[in-house]
């Protein structure tokens, strides 16, 4: 049974608690006005607000999808929200799955879709729900309300434009559309309290601004600058999935630059930072400018991308660093290479927990390095059948790029590969002796 809430609600008292003045009455923006239209919405995502609907429920499509399609992109996902319970939604839905202990939500799933659905959320003390909350950082947060309350709990006022399925109106408590007009990107609330309760909010920012090339707003970005600690209250794991949103969606370069820019790199990557900032040299932060360019030019290219060579770029100087102190007279450099890789992922797996299917094709892609040095014959025409060849290669471009390595060396191979690829033969050796084989003298006195 629904409950007989208000769409608009009452957010005056969270508004107190967060110091932020809500818009208690909403803009409506009604059908005729707006270019948000349900053909462009997933169909799956359709039936789900219509379901919650002829449940008795409100229902809305909310969040990056409402923003997207309001600026003529095309969404990643819909995600929705409404007063029904999350043990609600499971009895409507008999494709729906519950996650989620921080915040409990509903996952409807139609084959490789999944529909995001999740109860309005309330800021007040007294609404009924559990909340845990230690140094200002939220853990749980599953107290449920109505939208004029849900609509403060989100994060930037650009992600809190609301659809309503049941008049196609676009629902505006925060002066969201004004920002997106104006290209802003601006938090609900006090800036560096909302920074406090979810650090993850930080990356965000730096996120929906190379994403939508949108500036953020001067109070959100002042605390950007001293406030870089709280990430390290961020358990590593959730820090490696925002990080691949970061990186791996078409605003690497940006993402890594503003991330420099803020004084933040240093705390998800301390090692690279150290060995970006006293290396003399240029060519490693050309290196790993050149890999974030490279991994948007794939994305832009439609073309496959994997965090396992993204981040075997973001640890490779501190790798080679430690991997030049090992090499000696007993440890060859692939040796070396080995336990420099072994030893830097131990202690950045403290800041960011890269999972062992990415982590060891990284390692692959750092222990070949050294074989791009023997080239010719039979070692080099196995080389190139190695699983990982063309990963290690792409990685060896890059370095020739960024002047780690002799541009020669890179040049030589990608010859190579194309005499193979052409002749179904593989380039000759480099000139020098060769060897003769021996013929074998037939046994005598010994019967056929």
């Amino acid at each position: 049974m629904a409950r007989g809430s208000s769409g608009t609600g009452s957010g005056c008292s969270f508004a107190v608690f967060y110091r932020y003045s809500a818009i208690t009455t909403p803009i409506i923006i009604p059908r005729p006005e707006h270019d948000l239209s349900r053909a462009n919405i997933s169909e799956n995502a359709v039936k789900v607000l219509y379901r919650l609907k002829a449940a008795g429920f409100q229902a809305y499509l909310v969040g990056g999808g409402v923003r997207d399609l309001l600026l003529g992109r095309e969404p990643k996902d819909f995600d929705i929200a409404t007063d029904a319970r999350p043990d609600e939604v499971r009895s409507i839905f008999r494709n729906c799955r519950l996650i989620g202990r921080r915040f409990r939500l509903a996952h409807v799933h139609f084959g490789r879709e999944i529909i995001e659905v999740a109860t309005f959320r309330s800021g007040s003390e007294d609404s009924e729900g559990d909340r845990h909350v230690e140094n200002g950082m939220i853990l749980r947060d599953n107290v449920y309300g109505v939208i004029g309350d849900d609509v403060l709990r989100r994060d930037f006022t650009v992600n809190a434009l609301y659809y309503n399925i049941e008049d196609f109106s676009v629902v505006d408590y925060v002066g969201g559309l004004r920002d997106l007009e104006q290209g802003r990107l601006r938090l609900i609330g006090d800036p560096e309290q909302r920074y406090r309760e979810d650090p993850v909010r930080i990356l965000r920012a730096l996120r929906f601004a190379c994403k939508l090339g949108f500036n953020i707003d001067p109070a959100c970005d002042e605390p950007l600058h001293r406030i870089g600690h709280l990430l390290g209250d961020v358990p590593s794991a959730r820090i490696f999935d925002e990080l691949q949103k970061l990186f791996l969606t078409g605003g690497a370069l940006c993402a890594f630059e503003k991330l420099r820019h803020y004084g933040l790199f240093e705390h998800l990557f301390p090692m690279t930072e150290e060995s970006l900032t006293h290396e003399e040299q240029a060519f490693p932060i050309t290196f790993v400018s050149r890999g974030m360019s490279n991994t948007d030019d794939r994305v832009s290219a439609d073309k496959p991308v994997t965090p396992a060579f993204l981040f075997a770029v973001l640890l490779w100087e501190p790798v080679r660093q430690l991997a030049s102190k090992l090499q000696d007279d007993t440890t060859g450099m692939t040796e070396a290479i080995r336990e420099a890789g072994d030893r830097i992922l131990a202690q950045q797996q403290f800041r960011v927990s890269i999972p062992k299917r990415f982590s060891i094709p990284m390692r692959e892609i750092w222990w070949l390095q050294p074989r791009f040095d023997s080239r010719g014959g039979r070692r080099a025409q196995r080389f190139i059948g190695h699983p990982r060849f063309r990963a290690a290669y792409d990685f060896l471009l890059l370095r020739a790029e960024s002047g780690e390595v002799d541009p020669a060396l890179a040049q030589w191979w990608t010859q190579y590969q194309e005499a193979a690829g052409e002749q179904g033969a593989p380039m000759e050796r480099p000139a020098g002796r060769s060897r003769r084989r021996r013929r074998r003298k037939k046994a005598v006195g010994k019967s056929d």
